[in-house]
């Protein structure tokens, strides 16, 4: 009888796994049509990609004390590097910065598409703005991530003889960041601010990263390329005060507009975990709210109007608007992120004036015939 009863109960155990692997597939994001263009820019490139953990300490700056929790007199960046294997470059090189509350691989899946295309990829755990901080995660500590930012250029640069795992040298004027939520704003402070921007940066990406404090002064110190990733769903960084504007804003800037895009949508795990929900920024607002506490004065922090930053008091904050609306599937949503970072970079560090061009049209132009959340704006 317990034989039967055991046998029972894996025959159920059994169908049930199965009904859940039909169900994952039925529910996987649609792709874009076989012989689409975009589809060409999907999966692996020409490279192996190889990662590896590395941990760089800079002994010139401090790290704060944080709510009750001790500081230290350097700043400790445990990085991860993902690069081409077997090719000699030289390669662009890309620093990616995280958003509040999350960590260095939150997406890498872009990472290593941009290493299987040969570029060398940095990204590090923030001291005080990763989600393990001890105290909880501080957006007031943005103000120190473009030193990182540059900091993490120098590293990489230095990098010699067993401590280098990639083959070949980094091209230092094809040098490119990208961020998502708050290492978006690092990422603009880093291309933009006046006093912290590291001139070695060529093309930059913000994804989803807050902007509305920003006139159209703070974007003149520099004329790099620069394009902003956003969801018309994010209920965290308003998509109207801070994606829409930037066009208007930037002379060399444009919009990659995701319809139905969420703000936790371009994390690597939204697919397949949070693939069934409405909209997973109702998450993504209760841990931000939780640790954010002026943003405001973080802005204030960074500078004056005479330097282009001001606090808008039409601007919508931080999960200003919930409940959020119904976000679209986040694999369509990263697949777009993905192309979309891809092709910026092409369209600028491509080697020769073909690849440039083939790179802006995809980024332009198929991007939007392939995908219908998808629209770009200049």
């Amino acid at each position: 009888m317990a034989l039967k009863v055991l046998k029972w109960l894996a025959g159920g155990l059994l169908s049930i796994l199965l009904l859940v692997l039909l169900v994952y597939v039925a529910s996987g994001a649609r792709q874009p049509p076989a012989n689409s263009a975009s589809a060409s820019w999907l999966g692996p490139g020409l490279h192996a990609v190889g990662q590896t953990d590395i941990t760089f300490v800079d002994d010139s700056r401090p790290t704060d004390e944080n709510r009750g929790n001790p500081g230290a007199a350097s700043r400790t960046l445990v990085s991860t590097l993902w690069y081409p294997r077997n090719t000699e470059g030289p390669h662009p090189l890309i620093v990616h910065s995280h958003g509040i509350l999350s960590t260095r691989s939150e997406m890498s899946y872009v990472a290593e598409a941009l290493a299987s295309s040969g570029y060398v990829v940095i990204a590090a755990d923030y001291p005080l703005t990763n989600g393990a901080t001890p105290g909880g995660a501080n957006a007031s500590d943005v103000v120190n991530q473009p030193g990182d930012v540059s900091f993490l250029i120098d590293s990489v640069l230095a990098l010699s003889g067993d401590s280098k795992p990639f083959t070949g040298e980094i091209d230092g004027d094809r040098i490119g960041l990208t961020g998502l939520s708050l290492g978006g704003l690092t990422t603009t402070l880093a291309t933009y601010h006046p006093r912290w921007r590291d001139p070695r940066i060529k093309a930059a990406v913000s994804i989803a990263g807050p902007s509305a404090a920003f006139t159209e002064r703070f974007y003149t110190t520099t004329e790099v390329p620069f394009l902003m990733i956003a969801g018309t769903a994010d209920a965290l960084i308003d998509h109207a005060s801070n994606a829409a504007v930037i066009p208007e804003r930037i002379d060399n800037g444009a919009l990659l507009s995701i319809s139905g895009g969420s703000h936790l949508g371009f994390i690597g795990i939204s697919d397949p975990l949070f693939r069934f929900m409405h909209n997973p920024d109702s998450l993504g607002c209760a841990g931000v709210l939780e640790v954010l506490e002026d943003p405001d004065g973080v802005f204030l922090s960074m500078g004056s109007e005479a330097e282009g930053v001001r606090i808008d008091p039409d601007a919508a904050g931080v999960c200003a608007s919930l409940p959020p609306q119904e976000a679209s599937h986040p694999g369509r949503q990263q697949m777009i992120t993905e192309i979309g970072v891809l092709a910026f970079f092409e369209s600028v560090f491509g080697s020769n004036e073909d690849e440039r061009s083939a790179a802006a049209e995809q980024l332009r132009i198929s991007l939007a015939e392939d995908f219908s959340e998808a629209s770009y704006f200049d």
